[in-house]
């Protein structure tokens, strides 16, 4: 059976990562030739600022008073330049923000693995084709454009890591720097002649990336005078550069500048997913070769920002984020970005109209290369009779569009040619996501047909070694027919043959013939399957038909809550009927009671609010004070109950009391501090550390009687669950964990209530590593409800709080207990583990009732694989990869891409199309986490089996240690 459990999890990890060959290979491909136009381009300079963080409404809105927050950039847009919103995509992160602005496509979902620190793969940018870049900022999305770029000229300067400091006094500085190091470093030139002769080269760009707006959001909150403050503050940097830029060149007018954002922020001061004020950013941009403001008196827009901002009369042109690469690229002379998909806004440019036409030819032979090159090596590698080209974009097709576009040109038909050009532009991407998404129809039946054929083996294992179902025929083992094994043997052989000749990836070969030896083992357990018709006939269809109902709406139920958390509270509100069901209310009135309420009480939690919440401490401390409460009664009753209350175990009692005193105390003060920005003592983050570190060991210092050891795991958990709360959610763990107390007492209630005697009282009952096997017995469908259950409190505790409802409902907020300083691992390793506390909990607590109901665990496993398996087949024909990808379980998925990200969503300053904001696709990580499920289960399984049942030594003195 051992093996068993490894060949599942090895085939539950192709699975898992088979959707991302599937929806989420890289985009890009490689050997495009360099495309730029030959007319003299209008700037020879490129200045390009990019405010870390700022939404679009902060920056165009008038304050309380009719006064502009940014007095300057207002000027430009009334007077010098073009202005509109930038619409970013999903992930609304720094990384794929930035990529989108300066490389002009949209990010590879494999860059997530690299926590979006590193190139996954190589990728061309207006930096890289620039004859100089020189940069100044964070230095995380600096030295991603300075790596691995051909020759040296890209020069970055960056500030340190540490100064990225969320409970700093003051983080304007990190924009102040930038602004002060761009002045010093030109003061520098003029003493500097190499310098100074590079400054005066053509086709160079300057890159100023500002996060202090970013920061101080994340600290402060958007609607925060801090974040305010310092739009105000970065407004009158760019004034002072700007200045310098025109002394420096003599205004010589030559000098193009953009001002945008990578993404925006919510109101509770985090982005990720596509919610309005994440997706619209500010983009403003004047100088050379760039229009100027257009008087206008009427516009047609379906928002109602133009009213709300009073720039009703100035000309509002909209923008995709990664159509600023070409438009940059063109203002400079550069060749457009190798990967780019941007379109080039012909709308922003102030020049003749040969150069529009020039420039959008050119960059419809940009994207039109990637579209040949992505086709050439689909055919290369697919059966000549089996491949499909792109029909709406044929060779004669393109020659045609081609040649009437060169010829309006020459013609001086102007907008015909730009017409031409951008119909074959959208051609051409379209043709590009055909050939990317090719082999997808074939792999998706190929991960199917594996997924099928594990499921049904899965649960032919459990009824023929856990149920007692009835056997027909002989008994006798028979072994499989040669012809059986010789026939798959062959299918395996003309599979592997197929994928040869293709040329296809390895990962394929693991895709397409994982089905052929699950299918073998399904089809050698031909008898169980025969025993199992027999059974299935002999039952009457009113009972089948009712237990299949049963079954399916409990499956689609879970499905449900991933986009409906209130499906959660409609499942908890059903679990409270369950007593009256089962006629436990009237054999058990007192547990039915407490089930009851309890039940009732945790559906409360889904109906919470999922992003949003503002910070209450002082439901932190009311949690903190209920624990203790709590605490004060176990350990009376304990010494009520107990002839001799043993003097260590007492002192456990109070240790874990004192932790929670000092939990509270901590998070308290912290607040305070920070609120007088006073940063996070020093006291306090050691404090928080121990106790973080003594929560793994106290419980394993307690009794390893049921009763008192999970009472310990709950006190030292929460301790540390506490410390990265927030609000409401610091409650949740307290009101799961007495709804799982009530669970065990249901459940030997039903168990002797079903004919099965317990020989123990459950206050008696003892964990212990190595169970009797002779103690478990066979399973029967009550079991299955059993499993439904733990699948489902799982799914609770996942979902309950909404604390991954959604990437951008992780709130770095919740580990300043900890840590100020921005480090995305150890923060996401903590919201991590603030995630698993709750399931550790629910896996303690089926500890409990696979010992009282004598329910062996290897078959439980199997039935809730099978669960957890059916339920990823859902999400698996729903995973689109477009929309949010990111997004976890709620319905507000968004337009435009797990549990293993989570580091991502810790990191501030990480890092849609408008239309599509309400969509309800499915993303990638509601199949993420249910393949994590059974993966994350096992390891769960090991650390409640270590907490429940070791036993450590406390002062030196052996207690009994029952392994």
């Amino acid at each position: 059976m051992l093996l068993f459990f490894i060949l599942g999890l090895l085939v539950h990890f192709v699975f898992f990562t088979s959707i991302f060959d599937i929806y989420f290979t890289s985009p890009l491909v490689h050997g495009m030739t360099p495309q730029f136009t030959s007319l003299p381009p209008p700037a020879r300079r490129l200045v390009l600022f990019v405010a870390d963080g700022l939404r679009a409404d902060s920056l165009y809105e008038l304050d309380e008073n009719g006064n502009s927050r940014a007095p300057f950039i207002r000027n430009i847009i009334m007077h010098e330049g073009s202005w509109g919103i930038s619409h970013t995509r999903v992930p609304t992160e720094s990384r794929p923000g930035h990529v989108a602005l300066i490389a002009g496509f949209y990010e590879d979902v494999s860059a997530v693995a690299k926590g979006w620190k590193e190139n996954p793969v190589e990728f061309d940018s207006l930096l890289n084709e620039s004859k100089y870049t020189w940069g100044w900022g964070s230095p995380d999305i600096l030295s991603m454009f300075a790596k691995d770029v051909s020759g040296d000229h890209v020069f970055i300067h960056t500030y340190d890591a540490d100064d990225e400091d969320f409970g700093a006094h003051d983080v304007t500085k990190l924009d102040t720097w930038v602004f002060d190091n761009v002045k010093e470093f030109f003061r520098a030139a003029r003493n500097n002649q190499s310098l100074f002769s590079k400054l005066n080269e053509e086709k160079i760009v300057f890159f100023l990336h500002l996060l202090g707006i970013d920061t101080n959001g994340h600290a402060h909150r958007p609607s925060s005078r801090e974040y305010k403050d310092n739009i105000k503050i970065v407004d009158a940097g760019i004034k002072e550069i700007v200045s310098m830029f025109k002394h420096f060149y003599g205004n010589d007018g030559k000098t193009a500048f953009v001002f945008t954002a990578d993404h925006g922020m919510t109101d509770w001061g985090v982005h990720g997913a596509g919610h309005p004020s994440e997706t619209l950013t500010p983009f403003v941009t004047w100088g050379a070769g760039i229009k100027y403001p257009q008087n206008v008196s009427t516009q047609q827009f379906e928002d109602a920002f133009l009213k709300e901002w009073k720039l009703e009369n100035w000309k509002r042109q909209d923008i995709n984020q990664a159509d600023i690469a070409p438009l940059m690229a063109s203002l400079i002379g550069v060749p457009f970005p190798l990967n780019s998909v941007g379109i080039l806004p012909l709308d922003y440019l102030n020049n003749t109209d040969l150069f529009k036409a020039e420039s959008i030819f050119t960059n419809a032979i940009q994207i039109l290369e990637q579209f040949k090159v992505k086709m050439t090596q689909k055919k290369e590698v697919t059966l000549s009779f089996l491949f499909t080209p792109f029909k709406l974009l044929s060779e004669s097709k393109q020659h045609n569009i081609l040649r009437k576009a060169r010829s309006y040109i020459k013609q001086r038909k102007y907008d015909e040619a730009i017409s031409l050009c951008k119909e074959l532009i959208h051609l051409a991407l379209k043709g590009l996501s055909y050939y990317h998404t090719y082999d997808r129809f074939f792999l998706g039946i190929t991960v199917v047909l594996g997924f099928v054929g594990w499921t049904s083996y899965a649960s032919l294992l459990i009824l023929k070694f856990h149920s007692n179902l009835p056997r027909g025929g002989s008994r006798e083992v028979k072994k499989p027919s040669r012809l059986l094994q010789y026939s798959f043997v062959a299918i395996g052989v003309l599979v592997a043959f197929f994928l040869l000749i293709q040329a296809y990836p390895w990962t394929y070969y693991i895709y397409c013939l994982l089905p052929v030896p699950i299918w073998y083992a399904v089809l050698r357990e031909f008898q169980v399957i025969q025993d199992l018709v027999a059974s299935l006939l002999s039952c009457p269809p009113s009972h089948f038909v009712g237990y299949l109902l049963v079954s399916t709406l409990g499956i689609e139920v879970l499905v449900l809550s991933f986009f409906y958390r209130y499906m959660l509270t409609a499942g908890l509100i059903a679990f409270a009927g369950w007593p009256f069901i089962t006629q436990l209310w009237t054999r058990a009135k007192r547990t039915s009671l407490n089930w009851i309420f309890f039940s009732l009480l945790l559906a409360v939690f889904p109906l919470m609010p999922v992003v949003g919440r503002k910070p209450d401490i002082s439901l932190v401390m009311t949690a903190g004070l209920l624990v203790l409460l709590l605490s004060l009664f176990v350990v009376a009753s304990l010494t009520k109950r107990k002839d001799s209350f043993v003097n260590e175990e007492l002192l456990l009692h109070l240790l874990q009391m004192l932790s929670m005193v000092l939990s509270m105390y901590v998070v308290y003060s912290t607040d305070n501090s920070l609120l007088k920005k006073q940063g996070l003592p020093l006291i306090n983050q050691i404090i928080s550390w121990i106790i973080l570190a003594s929560s793994f060991v106290l419980p394993l210092l307690s009794p390893p009687i049921l009763f008192e050891r999970l009472f310990s795991i709950l006190l030292s958990l929460m301790s540390t669950y506490i410390l990265l709360s927030r609000g409401y959610e610091a409650l949740f763990p307290l009101v799961l964990s007495c709804l799982m107390f009530a669970w065990i007492h249901m459940e030997q209630e039903t168990l002797q209530q079903s004919g099965v005697s317990c020989k123990q009282k459950i206050n008696s009952i003892q964990f212990i590593y190595n169970t009797d096997l002779t103690q478990f017995r066979q399973l029967c469908l009550d079991d299955i409800r059993r499993a439904f259950f733990l699948v489902f409190f799982l799914v609770t505790a996942f979902f309950g709080t909404g604390n991954i409802a959604s990437v951008n409902s992780f709130d770095v907020t919740s580990v300043y207990c900890f840590l100020t300083v921005f480090s995305p691992f150890i923060m996401g390793a903590l919201m991590m583990w603030k995630i698993l506390i709750p399931f550790v909990l629910v896996m303690c607590a089926f500890e409990a009732v696979q010992l009282t109901t004598q329910l062996s665990s290897k078959g439980l496993f199997l039935m809730v694989l099978v669960i957890s398996d059916i339920m990823a087949l859902h999400f698996f024909f729903l995973v689109r990869d477009y929309g949010s990808w990111l997004d976890i379980g709620t319905r507000q998925l968004t337009a435009g891409t797990a549990l293993l990200f989570i580091h991502v969503s810790a990191s501030p300053k990480k890092s849609s199309d408008f239309s599509l904001v309400h969509s309800t696709r499915a993303s990638i990580s509601h199949y993420v986490i249910v393949m994590s499920m059974t993966m994350v289960l096992v390891f769960l399984n090991g650390l409640a089996q270590l907490l429940t049942t070791k036993k450590l030594t406390l002062c030196g003195k052996p207690k009994s240690h029952l392994i």
